[in-house]
């Protein structure tokens, strides 16, 4: 059986740059709407992830005024987190906000030249922050222990 995650590990974990998967509600009739997307999070503050403000995702933000984010491993030993809360701001992208995103998914060397392709795709984005508000964890590294000892 997988164990939950501490406080901290399950932080440490969300604050690694892994691509998300956000979900939130849709229309009556609709699924949740669930796309991939970057984000960022620090250890005890809130979660950003930016885009445009004409997709239909941050309409839907913005309409249901949440959304959840669920990160995971796709090796073994498998762990997940997922982590839901209310939108605290919706701000316009700053250039060191774009940079940074890109920092932390494509590192320095890639980051300028990416930060200047998409320059004008993606002037007028938003930044959109969530609260963590609840969290769920899995987390199956004392049973791929427990199944393979020299693992």
């Amino acid at each position: 059986m997988a164990r939950k995650m501490t406080v901290a590990e399950r932080e440490a974990f969300l604050a690694q740059p892994r691509v998300g998967v956000l979900s939130v509600q849709a229309e009556v009739g609709r699924a949740p709407l669930s796309v991939p997307i970057w984000y960022d999070y620090q250890p005890g503050g809130d979660l950003t992830v930016l885009t445009s403000p004409q997709l239909r995702k941050a309409r839907l933000i913005a309409e249901a005024g949440r959304f959840s984010l669920c990160v995971q491993d796709e090796g073994a030993p498998y762990r997940y987190v997922t982590v839901e809360g209310p939108v605290v701001a919706t701000r316009p992208v700053t250039e060191d906000q774009r940079r940074a995103f890109a920092e932390r998914y494509l590192g320095p060397d890639l980051a300028a030249a990416y930060v200047a392709a998409t320059h004008e795709g993606q002037a007028g984005n938003v930044a959109i922050t969530l609260r963590p508000e609840r969290w769920n964890t899995a987390d199956f590294s004392d049973l791929a222990e427990q199944l393979d000892p020299s693992a």
